[in-house]
């Protein structure tokens, strides 16, 4: 009962629905059942199926063993809806499914998700602009000139160039590193590091390139506070006051210093509340349903814990600033809770970390498409970030670098260009430094004096060496 590991890649999430089903189809164990004095072949019980396909996503490491037998329920639903399975009459279509005894059976034939028709990809490779292109808007036959007076001079001049012997003179723009340049730079090297640690050929099937905002990215990375939380700039995007009084209550208890009301019993499971209530009705998830894509791809790095945190960090970079925010302050304060010895129970029969999971999953990862296997891509997804959120969370250092470096060398090749005799003086190259140092001879090694003094003498034996 293996459930083979589908690595990052286009439609991931597609492949594991049609994985699932065609395993849930050749291996659950059907026998005869009886149901109001008639028997039925080939067929199982609600139960059984809940039980058998639990222990196979427990098992597979796509999902892992924080699976819970209520998510898989779930997942029987969708079956049922997409008519992976019917009741033993034949219906179908209706989420009706429970954990009990009644009968179910596959149809002749279950029906799996088609993979969305492969766009044609189209590199749009990021140019830099030349130094000889016009700007926008000009060209060489809209110059405007100064009308000239014909004389024996300019008509030679004209003459000349019209046979040819000297070249004619076109204006050559030299254009300024922009801004607009360096964010577009930004954009493409990130995109280019996640590709390279996916390993893929193309972004194309993971994500929408044009949906990619580089001045999300660059305000990532340089608008972070001392602790590596970002910092908005439009306060109206924050998080309302009540909320961040509540997280920061529970992340502190039992100090909480910006607590003004009074404590009774059971209060923390009431802030806890308020918080879930908040996060569960957000419009669209933390991360955004058109990545969605992108972070399903990514845990199919799981196996290679490095390589995974290095892809979502990148991924997390391209982020709106305040669901970045947002995502950071919601998984300290998850983490804190977990951690926390002293937090009474916030729900009766589930651990602490267990509830954290099933209560944020859903608002941090989920899809449009509610037949996907969204709640337990989400599970896996946030019990890896409770792990890891420290270094997922932090700006990858090495990419950092990487783009500050190129585009330093961007600005000293516009500047060499447009100052040369500037430039040659402040960077000179090594053929002008031997020009203006020459190399001086080398001193030849003096003789050792004490050699002269002290020649090597011939072995001469001795009177104690005698016998």
């Amino acid at each position: 009962m293996e459930h083979r590991i589908v690595g990052p890649g286009p439609y991931r999430a597609t492949k594991l629905w049609n994985e699932t089903v065609e395993l849930f189809r050749a291996r659950m164990p059907l026998r005869k059942h009886r149901c109001r004095f008639k028997s039925y072949e080939r067929c199982f019980t609600a139960a059984e199926a809940v039980d058998w396909l639990h222990e196979l996503l427990r098992c597979s490491q796509n999902f892992g063993p924080e699976v819970t037998r209520k998510q898989t329920v779930q997942l029987l639903k969708k079956f049922l809806k997409n008519h992976v399975i019917e009741d033993i009459k034949g219906k179908w279509g209706q989420e009706d499914f429970e954990d009990n005894r009644h009968l179910y059976r596959f149809p002749p034939s279950s029906p799996l998700k088609p993979y969305p028709k492969k766009p044609t990809y189209q590199k749009d490779a990021i140019k830099f602009p030349e130094w000889n292109d016009p700007p926008p808007g000009t060209s060489q036959e809209n110059i405007p000139v100064r009308p000239l007076v014909m004389n024996s001079e300019m008509w030679f001049k004209r003459h000349s160039i019209a046979i040819g012997e000297v070249p004619a003179c076109r204006l050559v723009y030299r254009r300024q590193l922009t801004e607009a340049n360096v964010e577009e730079i930004w954009k493409s090297m990130t995109l280019s590091y996640l590709q390279k640690v996916l390993g893929l050929d193309s972004l194309e099937e993971v994500l929408d390139i044009k949906l990619v905002n580089s001045k999300f990215i660059i305000h990532n990375v340089y608008s972070v506070s001392k602790q590596g939380v970002v910092i908005l700039d439009d306060k109206s995007k924050e998080l309302p006051h009540w909320v961040l009084s509540a997280m920061k209550c529970l992340a502190n208890w039992p100090n909480c210093s910006d607590l003004k009301q009074p404590m009774y019993l059971g209060f923390e499971k009431d802030v806890f509340k308020t918080i879930a209530d908040y996060y569960g009705h957000l419009k669209e998830p933390l991360l955004t349903f058109h990545l969605f894509d992108a972070f399903v791809s990514v845990l199919g790095l799981l196996q290679k814990e490095k390589m995974a945190i290095e892809a979502f960090q990148i991924c997390c970079l391209l982020l709106p600033p305040e669901n970045r925010r947002k995502l950071q302050l919601l998984m300290r304060m998850m983490a804190r809770i977990c951690l926390n010895k002293e937090m009474p129970p916030l729900c009766d029969g589930l651990g602490t970390r267990t509830l954290m999971v099933q209560t944020f999953s859903r608002c941090i990862l989920c899809s449009k498409d509610e037949v996907d296997l969204d709640e337990l891509l989400a599970v896996r997804l946030v019990t890896f970030l409770m792990d890891n959120y420290q270094e997922i969370l932090k700006v990858p250092l090495a990419l950092q670098t990487s783009i500050e470096e190129h585009v330093a060398h961007l600005r000293r090749v516009q500047f060499q260009k447009s100052y040369p005799e500037v430039y040659q003086e402040r960077f000179p190259t090594p053929e002008s430094e031997a020009l203006l140092f020459p190399e001086k001879p080398k001193p030849k090694p003096q003789l050792l004096i004490w050699a002269l003094k002290n020649p090597f003498q011939p072995f001469q034996r001795t009177r104690s060496f005698r016998m």
